[in-house]
């Protein structure tokens, strides 16, 4: 059976890019004569907020959309990742990164040949590490992509079905180089998350934007190394306003309940965005 899923972070509201993607899921879960899942993907506890979850879930009512219940929230699964980190870590994939993002940057500027080999770090030396576990230091778990390419003899055979395109994608892991799968104050990010998600959830067509396009070559490696899944992918392209600007929460894109409360009805948006 079709099963898809509509993912959104509680970060802030709903903008008609939001709604098209939304809209693009239900559609085709609907014309398959599949299933429609909700997932709110709210790990990130600095910026989630209950009000906005609310606010999601009022957006798409007003849609006319419906979804199975419950509703699936990332922060109340966190054991499930960390045991997806533990059989990662326990296969030696993984290891401890001290550096912040304002020394990685700064290593990537001198770098003479590019971010990749900086990304592509490993661990430290054990006496080092154990000082700084002992000294408190903050630190996020990372992929080892060199690990992972030993563990599969290679990433020759990684590929996915991109739907929009109508071809299997040769999948590229060393786009992201070793990319954080969690940190010590919160137990999973977003790529770790999303697949085991995925998976638990019987999700076989993920409908997204193009903007996320990329981040399915690291996943559909943990896919292979969690021994997962991999669903079919459709990529759609991203919606953008009069001003060429596509629409992004942190442009302060009009939300869905500046619409409403402007009169826009559902059955106007539906149709301004290509369905009905």
């Amino acid at each position: 059976m079709f099963v898809t899923r509509f993912a959104p972070s509680p970060t802030g509201l709903l903008h008609r890019g939001h709604a098209f993607s939304a809209l693009t899921a239900h559609a085709a879960a609907r014309a398959a004569g599949g299933r429609f899942i909700l997932r709110i993907e709210d790990i990130d506890a600095t910026r989630c907020r209950p009000q906005f979850e609310a606010a999601i879930l009022e957006d798409l009512a007003w849609l006319g959309l419906a979804w199975e219940q419950p509703v699936r929230r990332q922060s109340e699964h966190l054991a499930d990742y960390q045991a997806a980190l533990e059989r990662l870590t326990a296969r030696g994939l993984t290891y401890r990164c001290f550096r912040t993002r304002r020394e990685i940057a700064a290593d990537i500027a001198r770098a003479p040949h590019g971010a990749m080999e900086i990304w592509r770090g490993g661990p430290l030396p054990q006496d080092e590490e154990a000082a700084r576990l002992a000294a408190g230091e903050a630190f996020a778990w990372r992929l080892s992509l060199d690990a992972a390419e030993r563990a599969l003899g290679g990433f020759g055979s990684l590929d996915f079905l991109e739907e929009s395109q109508g071809r299997r994608i040769p999948a590229d892991p060393g786009l992201g180089g070793d990319v954080v799968l969690a940190r010590k104050d919160v137990g999973v990010a977003y790529h770790l998350a999303v697949v085991v998600d995925d998976a638990l959830q019987g999700i076989n067509h993920v409908i997204r934007g193009a903007d996320l396009f990329e981040a399915t070559h690291v996943q559909r490696l943990l896919q292979a190394l969690l021994d997962l899944p991999a669903p079919v992918y459709r990529h759609h392209a991203l919606l953008s306003g009069p001003d060429g600007r596509r629409y992004a929460k942190r442009d302060r894109a009009q939300t869905l309940a500046e619409l409403r409360a402007g009169g826009m009805t559902p059955q106007a948006l539906r149709r301004e965005l290509g369905f009905d």
